[in-house]
């Protein structure tokens, strides 16, 4: 056996040190299904007990819907349970066309192509559209699936100051020479829950002739009059080239992904995307389950109205009672505390109060830069958003931090 002894050590060791320095991640298992209440064992091996989910991308709250887990049994019952395979050899069936034209439709461009994940779509799309002549130019708090897929690419890698707009341009005049250029942004940042400058960006991609591509995997399904995403928020409907998104966070919160845009771009991606000739196809019963949320939220705004007003309420009172968060509308909260112990600790007393949350910190935030990210849904109803406020409340005051910004909480824990 080539895992010697020195390699167990040395990851081991790793492994210790990620546990005493209050950065180990701890799974939970949730033994009921995704939604408002859910049932939880942990730690692992102790009693399951009743929570309030404030951690979960269910922002429509349409993970468990009735009319959502009937469609996915219905495709299940009639395309079967899995491909067995990949789209180009006998994989695809009439209903994933059927999904990638609806999709198009509610996205408003002009073809989409499927994937198993937005975190492959990402992984694809940069590989194929760009080569070592070209230009990629990131906002720098882009999503780990765009990094990785960058990396995968030729093209040359530049990026800017976070929605420094500037900071941009002058990447924009710096290359020039290149024979493509593609912005290359998040629609909504999945940590702080702030919203990229898509009027702003697309302003200066039209006056230096770049390629505008975001990734609205945070904001698909709720955001814009219509929930179609960021791009409608903003403004720039017609304007954004390329956009990535998830079929895993509002749209139902199973798995899948997609690349909509220019149908000479999503036919480049049909040709040559490793993750999309190379990986089982989207299974039907999340096809079909995907089919008809799209119908749903197309009929009405109620549920993306609710989300939006749930966001607001507890934004203010969370702030009226102290707790220093990032500002902005999105539901994605961030409760800033700075030091990832603190984060870790107030999770766990958190919990005891029933309100399941994660505390997050390097390497996921930047160092110095800890939060328990409270993610909010169209599923809670007022009481949910009361009890988790409340208990925001008693333990800020535990460690003392009610009313006391940065500088003051790193004064007290350090970073």
């Amino acid at each position: 056996m080539a895992y010697s002894n020195k390699a167990k050590e040395f990851y081991g060791t790793e492994l210790t040190g990620i546990k005493n320095n209050g950065l180990l991640k701890e799974e939970r298992f949730i033994k009921s299904p995704q939604r408002a209440n859910i049932k939880v064992e942990y730690p692992v091996g102790s009693e399951t007990k009743e929570v309030l989910n404030f951690c979960a991308n269910n922002y429509l709250g349409l993970s468990s819907h009735p009319e959502v887990i009937a469609a996915a049994h219905k495709g299940l019952d009639e395309r079967g349970f899995g491909l067995s395979s990949v789209r180009f050899i006998c994989g695809t069936q009439d209903i994933h066309d059927e999904l990638e034209k609806k999709l198009s439709e509610f996205l408003k461009m002009e073809d989409t192509i499927l994937f198993p994940s937005c975190m492959e779509a990402n992984a694809a799309l940069f590989d194929v559209t760009l080569d070592k002549e070209d230009a990629m130019i990131s906002d720098r708090l882009v999503h780990a699936s765009i990094v990785d897929g960058m990396r995968l690419c030729k093209a040359q890698l530049f990026n800017y100051k976070h929605s420094n707009m500037e900071h941009l341009e002058e990447k924009l005049q710096e290359t020039q020479s290149c024979r493509f250029r593609m912005i290359i942004t998040d629609g909504v940042f999945s940590m702080d829950g702030d919203i990229a400058k898509l009027d702003k960006i697309c302003d200066l991609a039209d006056k230096y002739d770049a390629i505008v591509m975001v990734d609205d995997s945070h904001s698909t399904g709720f955001m814009g009059k219509n929930g179609r995403g960021t791009h409608e928020h903003c403004g720039v409907m017609d304007r954004v080239d390329v956009i990535t998104t998830t079929l895993g966070k509002a749209m139902g919160g199973a798995t899948g992904g997609c690349v909509s845009g220019p149908k000479e771009i999503v036919g480049m991606c049909r040709q040559r995307a490793r993750p999309y000739l190379f990986s089982n196809t989207v299974p039907p019963a999340i096809v079909a389950a995907s089919i008809k949320i799209i119908d749903m939220i197309s009929k009405n705004n109620e549920r993306r109205d609710k989300l939006e007003a749930n966001a607001l309420y507890f934004r203010e009172e969370i702030k009226k009672r102290g707790l220093d968060i990032k500002e902005g509308t999105h539901p994605i909260v961030p409760v800033m505390l700075y030091n990832a112990k603190l984060a870790q600790n107030m999770a766990k007393d958190l919990y005891a109060e029933g309100i399941y949350v994660i505390g997050f910190f390097f390497p996921v935030v930047a160092q110095g830069q800890a939060r328990i990210r409270v993610q909010i849904s169209a599923d809670h109803e007022r009481e949910h958003l009361d009890k988790a406020i409340n208990a925001f409340a008693k333990v800020g005051e535990k460690y003392k931090i009610l009313g006391k910004k940065k500088d003051e909480i790193i004064a007290m824990y350090g970073l």
